[in-house]
């Protein structure tokens, strides 16, 4: 991780039969080729196998998993993001 970075929040736990990990990180940077200061990488794990997901890799930007299907993700504030990823989450567990 770079010089400068803060973790904002971290969270491990289990949930809904799956386990949720929570990373979001102020990067003194954007990770290209997003443009806010965020690094950051929101899971939701059933079986081994990744349900939703959320995060913004280096050269992909921000983006959503849902599945196998993966999508581009509007990122707002981190807030929302968080706010996004447990909607996706409970939809999912109903």
């Amino acid at each position: 991780m770079m010089k400068n970075t803060e973790l904002l929040y971290r969270e491990k736990r289990s949930y809904a039969g799956g386990v949720v990990e929570i990373v979001v990180w102020r990067v003194p940077e954007p990770v290209p080729p997003s443009e806010h200061p965020f690094k950051y990488r929101l899971v939701f794990v059933r079986d081994g196998k990744r349900v939703i997901g959320y995060d913004n890799e280096r050269g992909k930007g921000d983006h959503r998993h849902s599945g196998k299907s993966e999508m581009p993700y509007q990122f707002v504030n981190e807030l929302q993001l968080l706010d996004d990823f447990w909607q996706d989450v409970k939809e999912v567990t109903k």
